[in-house]
């Protein structure tokens, strides 16, 4: 009998006080600003005997950025982000179809939803685990907030640089100014560096970021 109730336990009320938590959780988090991050956390470990590096973060609303550059990630990072539900299935498909027909490497599908699940919610650590747990918070954030919520998290915690979070650290570290004062090319170069943001700076692109640049302004015109 006391098997059986160690049993039950296990495998039934605490994945439900998980759920019931998680869901509180995300609750809340869709109507308090997000200071702090795991992978800040992170990061701040990795440099701990780094004299210079400091962390850089300013939570500001969504009407405090400015529009180019959600236009701007959209167009780099997740073209379906306002038609999918947290995942592009299409895209995934195209991706395992070139790897097994075609030899290509995996490459990165991950939707704006994802990537804001994976800041949020865990250290990035490259596993299999991760990825699924990461699933399971895209799940609930694209279940429980807007798209507007999701995007503003993101544009909040995403990380731009060594130590710079979000999009008023990079517009005042990078721009000298506030993110809602980022011009067209300004927020284009951000967006173009998010991919490798600890290698890449938005104000001295290399050719090719120049060059794409370039094609995502005359797009978004």
């Amino acid at each position: 009998m006391k098997k059986r109730k160690w049993t039950f336990r296990l495998f039934v009320r605490l994945p439900l006080l998980f759920i019931a938590l998680s869901f509180a959780l995300v609750l809340l988090l869709r109507y308090v600003p997000i200071k702090y991050t795991p992978l800040m956390l992170k990061r701040s470990i990795e440099n701990r005997k780094s004299d210079t590096f400091k962390t850089q973060h300013t939570w500001v609303s969504l009407d405090q950025i400015s529009p180019q550059l959600s236009k701007a990630v959209v167009m780099t990072e997740d073209q379906k982000f306002y038609d999918h539900k947290g995942f592009d299935w299409e895209e995934i498909r195209k991706m395992r179809e070139d790897h097994l027909n075609k030899g290509t490497k995996l490459r990165g599908c991950s939707t704006i939803s994802q990537q804001t699940a994976k800041n949020l919610f865990s250290f990035g650590t490259r596993t299999g685990a991760r990825k699924v747990w990461e699933a399971y918070w895209t799940v609930l954030i694209e279940l429980l907030w807007t798209k507007d919520r999701i995007m503003e998290v993101y544009l909040n915690i995403i990380e731009m640089g060594p130590g710079i979070y979000g999009a008023e650290a990079a517009a005042e570290h990078y721009f000298k100014c506030h993110a809602d004062k980022l011009t067209r090319r300004q927020a284009v170069s951000i967006a173009i560096c998010l991919p490798n943001p600890l290698r890449s700076n938005p104000t001295k692109l290399t050719p090719y970021q120049t060059s794409r640049c370039n094609r995502l302004l005359q797009q978004m015109q």
